[in-house]
C-alpha cells in the first residue's frame, strides 16, 4: 500500500472517529482554541491561504502537514471541497506527520529548568 492511499484510509477513519474538523474558518478557530493536534494541507492550497495558516498555526504552536492530496481527491473523501483540515486527536496526528511533508513544525519552547546552566 503507498503512502497516499494509506493517507486515504487515515484521513477516512479519522472523520468517521470524528476527530477531524474541515474548513479554514473551523479550522483556524479550533487552532486558536488550542485543540489543535496538527493541521492537514493538500497540494494545491494557495500561497495567500497557505500563509494565512502559518500565521495562526505559528502563533499557536501547531504543525502544518502537507498530505499527497489536492482539493478534488478531499471533496471525493470527505465531502466538501476543502483543502485544509484539523486533527484534534494526537494519536492520529502523529500518523499523519509520518506520513505527510512537514510545512511548519512546532518551535521548541525553552523552560526555565534548560535556562539554569551549573
Amino acid at each position: 500500500m503507498n503512502s497516499q492511499q494509506k493517507t486515504v484510509n487515515l484521513l477516512s477513519i479519522c472523520r468517521k472517529a470524528g476527530r477531524l474538523i474541515i474548513g479554514f474558518d473551523a479550522v483556524k478557530n479550533a487552532v486558536t482554541e488550542g485543540d489543535v493536534s496538527c493541521v492537514l494541507v493538500s497540494e494545491d492550497i494557495s500561497h495567500k491561504t497557505l500563509k494565512e495558516i502559518k500565521y495562526f498555526c505559528g502563533n499557536s504552536n501547531t504543525d502544518i502537514i502537507g498530505i499527497d492530496m489536492d482539493s478534488v481527491d478531499m471533496h471525493t473523501l470527505l465531502g466538501k471541497k476543502v483543502v485544509v483540515a484539523a486533527v484534534i486527536d494526537f494519536g492520529f496526528g502523529k500518523r499523519f506527520s509520518e506520513l505527510g511533508t512537514l510545512i511548519q513544525g512546532r518551535t521548541k519552547r525553552t523552560s526555565k529548568k534548560d535556562n539554569d546552566e551549573p
